[in-house]
């Protein structure tokens, strides 16, 4: 199979766990959907390293950058659940996906670092497409407040460090299951010390309304992981994230056909996604 497969498959996984999770959070909060999901993560990978690969030898170095990675999963899943049911689903995946302005703008900023036109305009997208995504979203949601934005903007931001650790794990050990099962238990201990905080004031909500949502988000999630580490292990950043940033565009469409009564997706909101994925397309390609 070819990355951009993977890559696609990676898109669409995401997608449906968005829109499951928006379901499950109508009974429960984005800390427990966090847990959900990282329990199946890691329970679901470690069963399949048992069956097939075992525990293979892998560099140092690789390992050191997925356990980075599975430290600051809980922190981003909670951010993106958390921008997910403050501002609705295809908004919150939406600026997510903006992660690769972060990286354009400290390359130009600060390491003075030259831009091309199509980095120009991508940029340019990115930003249109974060502007109609906003466009008087306080007028559209009820008890909205502007820093509910940090949510999806912070999401963005660990996303945009991610992607490189994930690439670069996979370029010095080409073992994208076993790499997908660390991630879990790395991530269910950086909850648990994080839950085990004063500064942790959100608690977790057991109702079982909220269990197949959170279920089938969790499977998605997981798989959407693993499909990505498989797209990375084929081909370059430039290649998949591309693919992997038409997150937005999916959501978007499971959206309006699934949460028609639960969220309302206006012309704004669909001009914002496909300038946000356009823009990012564009961004991703510069070489």
């Amino acid at each position: 199979m070819s990355p951009q497969l993977f890559a696609w498959l990676t898109a669409v996984s995401f997608a449906f766990a968005n829109i499951s999770v928006r379901r499950g959070m109508e009974y429960s909060t984005p800390l427990t959907a966090t847990l959900v999901s990282l329990v199946i993560h890691t329970v679901a990978l470690w069963i399949a390293v048992a069956l097939t690969v075992g525990i293979p030898e892998v560099a140092v170095t690789a390992l050191v950058a997925i356990v980075v990675t599975g430290i600051v999963q809980p922190i981003m899943r909670h951010c993106h659940y958390t921008g997910i049911r403050k501002i609705g689903t295809s908004r919150a995946v939406t600026l997510r996906n903006t992660f690769p302005l972060p990286a354009v703008l400290i390359g130009i900023l600060i390491l003075g670092e030259p831009i091309t036109p199509l980095g120009i305009n991508g940029t340019l997208l990115v930003v249109i497409g974060i502007v109609f995504t906003s466009w008087r979203i306080d007028q559209h949601l009820t008890s909205f407040r502007w820093t509910y934005l940090l949510y999806p903007i912070a999401t963005a931001l660990i996303t945009a460090g991610v992607h490189p650790l994930r690439r670069y794990a996979m370029v010095q050990s080409h073992e994208p299951l076993f790499f997908t099962a660390i991630v879990g238990p790395v991530s269910l201990l950086s909850f648990a010390m994080y839950y085990a905080l004063p500064v942790c004031g959100e608690k977790l909500v057991w109702d079982r309304r909220a269990f197949w949502p959170f279920l089938i988000s969790g499977v998605f999630e997981t798989a959407a992981v693993l499909l990505m580490l498989f797209a990375f292990s084929l081909g370059p950043v430039v290649i998949v994230s591309p693919i992997a940033s038409t997150t937005p565009i999916w959501t978007a469409i499971l959206s309006a056909i699934f949460l028609r009564e639960v969220e309302r997706i206006n012309l704004a909101s669909v001009i914002g996604t496909v300038c946000v994925v356009a823009g990012v397309i564009a961004i991703s390609l510069v070489k």
